[in-house]
């Protein structure tokens, strides 16, 4: 009698030889259980990339920066990363997001803060050789993939560090950055930002046309997540290589949360070749969502100036963590799968990918999405809706890859490479 391994591993051959609509009706026909199993299988057999992951500011917020030392994510962690959860789960290709506070740049420091996470997340793939490797294009990830290895590229969340010196544009893909996230809370000198309400330049500013030129110039792809919806359109005329945005959802699902993606901004971003990663912060998938934290925040908001407790007391932890679960203020697995389909809808299988901001979002990750372990539960969703093995791999990383690899061909035709 064949064991459920072996079943699986049939099941799975079959399907490299079905039509689309076979396997939506193999799948159609599977338990719950035997889809799971079959979701996770491809979440092992495919690369999985992520456009987003914290790991970096965690570490340095729990004060591993100043310890010259790294967090020991070989191991079980309390963090949303870290080797165990991620080989779990199938992630292999987790953008490290080398975030910097708009603080810096109003306070300056903004460049030697970056270069101290840029440091720090190269140390943990020096640390742990056998597990994590450094990547600076698809190829590394391939390559890392075969050997077993889970690859750190790195991506900086905030244009700041550039400060305003052109040449810190290839200063910091020197030092591995492959995509700039142009600006973060507040406008800064190369975009305005979504959550800033000045509108400083109104879109782009002319230093940040020239940064976008050098990015193009040198393969450093351009994140338009945080960017006010004119600096989006500036920055889509501007560019010479597909878009992306990192960590953005859809509008649709949020409205008036311009932080996200309008309809129409997907669909002009997908016909110019580039991605959307759709963000797993519960805040950024519904506007119910949203409605409850905002209530949330100002019952927690009360409650500590009524007890005096910080947001660190394990006794404020705890009313939290009881408040939110009583009120379900969490969104659910099956509402990310919404927002994919919203962007296969509008604009075609070729332009989402998974950016989930884990580590980045705090407790506000959906019911079945608490940490990287949990990837397969999307693709349980994505199954049992339809989706194919090939929509799958585009997902997962295809899609990406594809973007990137445009990114780097643009510079290499810019340079006459």
């Amino acid at each position: 009698m064949l064991n459920f391994s072996k079943l699986l591993l049939l099941t799975l051959l079959a399907f490299a030889c079905a039509k689309p609509a076979e396997v939506k009706k193999a799948v159609a026909d599977m338990t719950d259980e035997e889809v799971m199993a079959y979701a996770t299988a491809l979440a092992k057999q495919n690369i999985i990339v992520d456009g987003h992951v914290d790991l970096p500011y965690r570490m340095e917020v729990k004060g591993f920066m100043l310890k010259k030392k790294v967090e020991d994510v070989s191991v079980e962690t309390e963090g949303n990363f870290d080797y165990p959860k991620a080989k779990e789960g199938g992630l292999d290709a987790p953008f490290m997001s080398i975030y910097i506070p708009s603080s810096y740049y109003v306070k300056g420091g903004a460049k030697a803060f970056a270069d101290s996470l840029i440091e720090m997340t190269q140390n943990v793939a020096t640390a742990f050789p056998d597990k994590f490797a450094l990547a600076n294009t698809p190829a590394d990830i391939q390559a890392n993939f075969d050997k077993g290895l889970i690859s750190l590229p790195l991506g900086m969340e905030n244009g700041a560090p550039i400060e305003d010196d052109l040449a810190n544009v290839e200063y910091f893909f020197n030092k591995g950055i492959r995509y700039i996230t142009l600006t973060h809370s507040i406008d800064n000198q190369i975009s305005d930002s979504s959550y800033d309400t000045t509108y400083t330049w109104n879109g782009v500013s002319p230093f940040g046309e020239q940064v976008i030129a050098e990015m193009n110039r040198l393969g450093i792809m351009v994140d338009i997540s945080h960017v006010t919806d004119s600096a989006f359109y500036d920055a889509l005329r501007l560019s010479k290589a597909p878009l992306i945005a990192s960590h953005s959802s859809c509008r649709k699902f949020t409205p008036g949360f311009h932080r996200n993606m309008s309809d129409q901004m997907i669909k002009d971003l997908a016909a110019k070749g580039g991605v959307i990663h759709i963000n797993f912060g519960s805040t950024f998938l519904s506007k119910e969502s949203r409605d409850k934290y905002d209530a949330m925040d100002s019952v927690m908001t009360n409650y500590r100036a009524e007890t005096g407790l910080s947001r660190s007391d394990s006794a404020y932890k705890a009313f939290a963590k009881k408040y939110s679960e009583d009120n379900d203020v969490y969104a659910d697995v099956k509402i990310v799968a919404d927002h994919i389909d919203n962007v296969v809808e509008i604009a075609g299988i070729d332009f989402v990918g998974f950016g989930s901001d884990f580590d980045g979002v705090g407790d506000s990750l959906p019911k079945g999405l608490k940490d990287v372990s949990m990837f397969p539960n999307v693709i349980y969703e994505l199954l049992k809706r339809g989706y194919t093995e090939e929509d799958i791999a585009k997902i997962c990383y295809q899609n990406t890859f594809r973007v990137w690899n445009e990114v780097i061909k643009t510079a290499e035709s810019i340079q006459g490479i």
